[in-house]
């Protein structure tokens, strides 16, 4: 495992030396983010890590300003949100760089998790840090549920009363967890004081989990295209400055893409009702959530019963701690398992057609098609991946990852010698 960690630091200042000998920071930080090894094939695909991290920040940054000026009170909410838009200076700007900038906090976390699907990143050995990766999923969603009710517009009260409502499935204490939800009775002031609070701590608690999930992820040093281990020094490249400039090219190109929403289009993924202050006497013809909720809320509508349909939508997501164990194939990359690229596809779509499902009203052939998606979700999980791994016959592995890019490299010069 000694070639997963970088070069130490050397302090080159007399005052780096005494810091250092007093507080390592450098110390720790240089092999880590600096010379830390890493597999020289890696494609854009895992720049989202970087991403993630960046709009952590600006999540946090803008969340706790717009927290100074906000009321949260079921009387003054809404109006204190009109106040950030309207009264302080460039509110408009914070607020909409938050709310467009968790849907793509989203956006950049369902890439980051397809990525390890398709190339098996939840393989041995890491297994842990893929779990980590699923506990952040799971309190990004809770985040972003509790930070969607703060606005108390229609579809805020409407949301929060649907899936608080939820819980009272749960067989014996399912109303008494519903009532400490609210805070009383019904959807009202302490649930909203109780949701901001959370909201407001949440972010923090991501923040720890990260630090973690990066631990875990130096433990074992990055997953690569090819799926196959590091063998040699010259399977790596530090870390900087080869990835911080691959990193920060897709960065500016991700911000392109956030910015044309915040400033063009920063309403487009809202919903209109939310603009409507909550009435708990009048019910919006249509309530959905935001739209990286839909696939699960497709899920949810799509069972029946109440209580099935909640143990289904949180088995969607249960599914994924387990997965590493029910992916019974040795090797890890789709490049070369050429049966489970065709069903990762099939996945994606099927996903895709959940988001799409949970917009829509849940009658007709729209429950039905969820059904038929939903089955199919599970299917993949429990029974497609344990099989696969006994029936198909992947593709042979190159010997190294600098054999595979120096392979490359020669096959792209030949063509153009050719040329």
């Amino acid at each position: 495992m000694s070639s997963l960690h970088g070069e130490s630091y050397e302090p080159q200042s007399k005052f780096m030396k005494w810091f250092e000998s007093r507080l390592p920071v450098m110390g720790l930080l240089y092999p880590t983010a600096v010379t830390f090894p890493t597999p020289r094939n890696l494609n854009y695909f895992w720049t989202f890590g970087a991403i993630l991290m960046v709009f952590l920040v600006i999540q946090l940054i803008t969340g706790i300003v717009l927290a100074m000026h906000y009321t949260a009170h079921v009387a003054f909410a809404f109006e204190s949100v009109e106040h950030i838009m309207r009264d302080v200076n460039f509110g408009w700007l914070l607020r909409y760089v938050h709310a467009n900038g968790a849907s793509m906090f989203f956006l950049a976390v369902y890439i980051h998790i397809f990525r390890g699907l398709y190339y098996g990143s939840y393989k041995a050995p890491r297994e842990i840090l893929w779990i980590l990766g699923v506990v952040l999923l799971l309190l990004m969603m809770a985040t972003a549920f509790m930070g969607y009710v703060l606005p108390w517009g229609q579809m805020s009260f409407w949301a929060a009363t649907v899936i608080t409502n939820l819980f009272s499935a749960i067989p014996l204490i399912g109303k008494e967890i519903t009532q400490w939800m609210w805070g009383g009775f019904a959807v009202d002031n302490p649930t909203l004081n109780r949701f901001f609070s959370l909201h407001y701590l949440l972010p923090f608690m991501i923040a720890a989990v990260v630090v973690l999930h990066i631990w875990a992820l130096h433990v074992p040093g990055n997953n690569n295209p090819l799926g196959i281990d590091v063998k040699k020094k010259q399977d790596t490249l530090p870390f900087h400055p080869y990835y911080t400039v691959k990193d920060s090219f897709a960065l500016i190109v991700f911000f392109v893409l956030f910015a044309a929403f915040v400033f063009y289009a920063p309403n487009y993924l809202g919903h209109t009702d939310n603009y409507i202050k909550a009435n708990p006497l009048v019910t919006p013809a249509h309530i959905v959530p935001e739209w990286y909720f839909l696939p699960f809320y497709a899920i949810l509508r799509a069972i029946p019963d109440k209580l099935g349909g909640v143990i289904a939508m949180f088995g969607s997501i249960a599914v994924l701690f387990v997965l590493p164990w029910l992916d019974t194939s040795k090797v890890r990359s789709a490049r070369f398992r050429p049966l489970y690229r065709q069903f990762f596809w099939i996945l994606l779509a099927v996903c895709i057609g959940l988001g799409y499902l949970g917009s829509q009203p849940a009658e007709g052939g729209f429950v039905i098609a969820a059904r038929i998606l939903t089955a199919y979700y599970f299917f993949h999980f429990l029974i497609l991946l344990p099989l696969l791994g006994f029936v198909e016959k992947p593709k042979p592995l190159p010997a190294s990852i600098s054999e595979s890019v120096l392979a490359k490299s020669a096959g792209a010069a030949g063509a153009e010698s050719k040329a």
